[in-house]
C-alpha cells in the first residue's frame, strides 16, 4: 500500500500557511457590496494564515463572465502559488443567471486544469440578497458565514497538497 497523503495526517497548521505564498485575486464588481465582503473574507484569512499584503494582489473585472478569463491569465504568469475568483450571481426573473453562473464555472475550471495553478471558485450563486448577505458576512456577532475566507482556505489547501504530489 502507498501513502495517504491526506492533510489529516500532516501537521494541518503548516500545511496550510500561507508564509511566503503568493495569492492572486480577481474580484467582479457586479454585486460589489457582497463582492467586497467576500474579498475582506480572503484578506482576513490570508492574513491569519501568514501572507503578506504585499504578497496579494488584487484584479478588478466587471462581473463573474469575465473572472475566468483573467484567472487564466493571471495564473500564466508563473507569478501566484493559488489564485481566487470572487463573484456574486443572483438569480433574478430572467435566463442571466444560466448564462453567468455556469459558464463562469466551468470556465475556471478549465484554466485550472490547463494551468494547473489552483483556481478557486468564490462565486456565490444564490436566489437572493439576503442569501449573499449571510455567506458574506464581516462580523462575528452576526450568524452566517463568509465564503471569501472559506475560498481562501481552500486555495492553502490546494496549494499544499499540489506540492505534496509533484514531491512524491
Amino acid at each position: 500500500m502507498g501513502k495517504d497523503f491526506s492533510l489529516s495526517e500532516t501537521d494541518s497548521s503548516a500545511a496550510t500557511s500561507g508564509a511566503g505564498r503568493r495569492i492572486g485575486v480577481a474580484v467582479a464588481r457586479w454585486n460589489e457590496v457582497i463582492t467586497e465582503r467576500l474579498l475582506w473574507g480572503v484578506k482576513s484569512h490570508l492574513a491569519a494564515a501568514g501572507v503578506a499584503d504585499s504578497d496579494i494582489d488584487i484584479f478588478r473585472v466587471p462581473g463573474a463572465f469575465e473572472l475566468p478569463l483573467v484567472a487564466k491569465v493571471m495564473a500564466g504568469t508563473g507569478r501566484y502559488d493559488a489564485i481566487l475568483a470572487l463573484g456574486c450571481v443572483i438569480r433574478g426573473d430572467t435566463a442571466h443567471f444560466e448564462y453567468v453562473a455556469g459558464p463562469a464555472a466551468d470556465g475556471i475550471l478549465r484554466s485550472q486544469l490547463e494551468t494547473e495553478i489552483p483556481i478557486i471558485f468564490g462565486v456565490l450563486t444564490v436566489e437572493n440578497r439576503r442569501q449573499a448577505m449571510v455567506r458574506s458576512v464581516v462580523d462575528d456577532d452576526v450568524a452566517g458565514d463568509n465564503k471569501g475566507a472559506e475560498a481562501a482556505e481552500t486555495a492553502l489547501e490546494m496549494i499544499a497538497v499540489l506540492e505534496a504530489v509533484r514531491a512524491g
